[in-house]
């Protein structure tokens, strides 16, 4: 496992960054570079659920482990989801990442925002990481700036 990190200063607020990442509409815009149509679902509750899904409703399975809105949280995967709804957080492929967090932190820089991305993963999945998270990162800063 290894830890990924990422950030950007934005010409916008806290906020607005943050509603940006975590609306509905715009998290498909800045996501489709992990795979187009996603779509995160939440409770908005630490300790509650929340799956990252693709355009087939398959995906993962996590939960908020903190939530200090605007400032920051970190989602901890738990498992999968497949597209007929059923969750797999017990088999072996699973526990090699279950557990791995995924973090957001949301920086007051002089007026701008400074977002930093910490994301735990496989080797494995490292070019994708990094692409998505450049590429998306972009689409944030762009959105935020623009609406």
């Amino acid at each position: 496992m290894e830890t990924l990190s990422y950030e950007i200063v934005i010409n916008a607020p806290r906020q607005k960054v943050w509603d940006v990442l975590w609306n509905e509409r715009t998290y498909s815009e800045w996501t489709q570079f992990f795979s187009p149509g996603c779509v995160m679902k939440s409770d908005w509750k630490v300790g509650g659920k929340t799956y990252f899904l693709n355009s087939e409703g398959a995906g993962m399975v996590s939960t908020i482990d903190s939530l200090k809105e605007p400032d920051q949280i970190i989602f901890k995967h738990l498992g999968m989801l497949d597209k007929d709804g059923n969750e797999d957080t017990e088999s072996m492929e699973v526990k090699q990442w279950s557990g791995c967090f995924e973090k957001y932190i949301l920086i007051d820089f002089g007026g701008k925002t400074k977002l930093h991305v910490e994301v735990q993963n496989e080797k494995e999945w490292e070019d994708h990481m990094n692409s998505g998270f450049t590429q998306g990162l972009e689409v944030i800063k762009k959105l935020a700036e623009n609406i």
